[in-house]
């Protein structure tokens, strides 16, 4: 009889996780997230704490009350830099008709030239690197995988060797609802993008892109009137966000 409470406590980890503990700092890096608070960050003002901090991550719902900007920003501005952060979708909120996106970052297209779509589901987030919308690297389900910089792939007018630089170079994201793992590293105007041990975007240009800027965790998506999702909404979560500046 004595050894059932040794038993039940066992039983008890295994099937109810104990809150998430941060990873230790890696060497010659800085935490952003402690765990307990946002307070290395900027809460957008009216926010109304739906960036929040739930189990030892950085949760957010998608419904920010912000009247303006409704991103989380870090405090601080960084130039040079390698960024590790671990991130999971939640879940998908709906059917979003989603682009087929070819290796040299162009659309396939019908004899009409118009985008050739299928609806899958799907959730939308991403990270803005140095203070810029433009420069993110998305975080959703299409095909193409996360980790895209859809501001310069996007852009037609860009020449098609930088597009092509910040195109995945393969679909390295874990299932809805497990966590995945960026390094991102900036140099000058070059980035590289590990994903969960892949490198998927390798010295790519960012062209015109800021010499410092914040880094902000992306507010997309949310309820619309009618109380449904939109199916590209940012159920996200982040942990171990750890930052190395670079000389």
């Amino acid at each position: 009889m004595k050894k059932i409470p040794a038993l039940i406590a066992a039983f008890s980890l295994c099937y109810f996780p104990l809150t998430a503990s941060p990873d230790a700092v890696p060497n010659g890096f800085v935490s952003l997230f402690n765990g307990k608070d946002l307070s290395d960050w900027v809460i957008p003002e009216g926010d109304n704490g739906h960036w929040k901090v739930i189990d030892g991550v950085i949760d957010y719902d998608a419904q920010s009350e912000a009247k303006g900007d409704r991103n989380l920003w870090t405090a601080k501005e960084y130039g040079d830099f390698e960024l590790r952060i671990d991130w999971r979708i939640k879940k998908t909120t709906g059917f979003y008709d989603v682009p087929y996106v070819l290796p040299d970052g162009s659309y396939v297209k019908d004899e009409e030239g118009k985008k050739i779509t299928h609806p899958m589901p799907n959730a939308d987030s991403g990270i803005y690197l140095r203070g810029e919308s433009k420069y993110q690297l998305n975080i959703w389900c299409w095909p193409i995988g996360s980790g895209e910089v859809y501001g310069i792939r996007n852009n037609e007018k860009n020449p098609p060797e930088v597009r092509a630089g910040v195109t995945p170079k393969r679909k390295a994201d874990h299932p809805i609802g497990e966590w995945n793992s960026f390094v991102i590293t900036m140099k000058g105007d070059r980035l590289t993008v590990e994903l969960n041990g892949h490198v998927v975007i390798e010295n790519a240009l960012l062209p015109d892109v800021p010499e410092k800027g914040k880094i902000a965790l992306q507010h997309h998506g949310g309820k619309k009137k009618d109380g449904t999702w939109s199916p590209a909404s940012s159920l996200v979560q982040f942990r171990n966000v750890f930052i190395k500046e670079l000389n």
